[in-house]
């Protein structure tokens, strides 16, 4: 199942996606609205409406984002740095957080804005210490993210938080994909309908599994958290005007135009 947040007019409500569309269309495709919240038990509500007549939001809104680098091996190559024997986790904020068609805003601080293309796993239920058998348990889906990143920054400081953190630096999208078997999945970036990164989740170094059982050593997770699994080769460069897409096999494409911070 396909489920997307979204708003019309003035309200905010989850539904599902059904029907077929062309790649980077909403033409075909309607909401059935969902009675409740995708966390519990619902149901759909029977009601319909085209996805083209909506707004679609961020899918979730995760209390934290926990992010996981070095996570390709070609990409801690291109980045010069070496492959991590453990997962190394940094987090972007909530406030970082926006939807497919939402814009990023260039910050004043950075010259040198990059994008990463990840898969993005949505956590389904309050957990904490997950065994590794237990990890599929945990999850609600999947679905796109970009990893935007001010590169210069990150170079310069030793922490992360203002280099991955500003707001606007965490695309999600466009909805969660529950059915579906992320273990070898192919992942793409294009900006301005040029390919820049082409990959498959089969070349994490270390697997989702690893991941949640690592971060859920440490802290709890909630309904709604997001976990960013890491990007193959190929970031690059963003500039304002841009239009970069995230597009993940299953799931669909997170589109997101660049502008100035106004």
């Amino acid at each position: 199942m396909r489920i997307a947040r979204f708003s019309i007019d003035g309200n905010v409500a989850f539904g599902a996606v059904e029907g077929e569309s062309p790649p980077g269309s909403t033409d075909g495709l309607v909401l059935d609205i969902i009675k409740g919240i995708p966390f519990a038990d619902f149901e759909l509500s029977g009601t319909k409406v085209p996805l083209s007549k909506v707004r679609l939001l961020p899918p979730v809104l995760p209390n934290k984002v926990v992010a996981f680098g070095r996570n390709y091996a070609d990409h801690a190559k291109e980045m010069g740095g070496e492959v991590p024997d453990a997962p190394f986790a940094f987090f972007k904020p909530s406030t970082s957080v926006i939807g497919s068609g939402d814009e990023i805003a260039y910050p004043s601080f950075t010259e040198e804005l990059h994008h990463e293309a990840e898969l993005a796993v949505v956590i389904g239920r309050m957990c904490r210490e997950v065994p590794r058998e237990r990890v599929k348990d945990v999850i609600l889906g999947y679905t796109c993210a970009n990893d935007v990143t001010a590169r210069d920054v990150q170079r310069r400081e030793k922490q992360w938080a203002r280099a991955k953190g500003f707001d606007s630096s965490c695309p999600l999208g466009p909805w969660v994909e529950t059915d579906l078997d992320p273990s070898d999945l192919t992942i793409q970036c294009t900006v301005n309908g040029q390919q820049r990164q082409l990959g498959r989740t089969s070349e994490m170094i270390h697997s989702i599994e690893d991941l949640i059982v690592n971060i859920t050593e440490a802290m709890t997770l909630l309904p709604g958290d997001v976990i960013l699994t890491g990007t193959p080769a190929g970031v690059g460069p963003l500039s304002a005007g841009d239009e970069v897409a995230v597009t993940i096999e299953g799931i669909g494409t997170l589109t997101n135009k660049v502008v100035k911070r106004g």
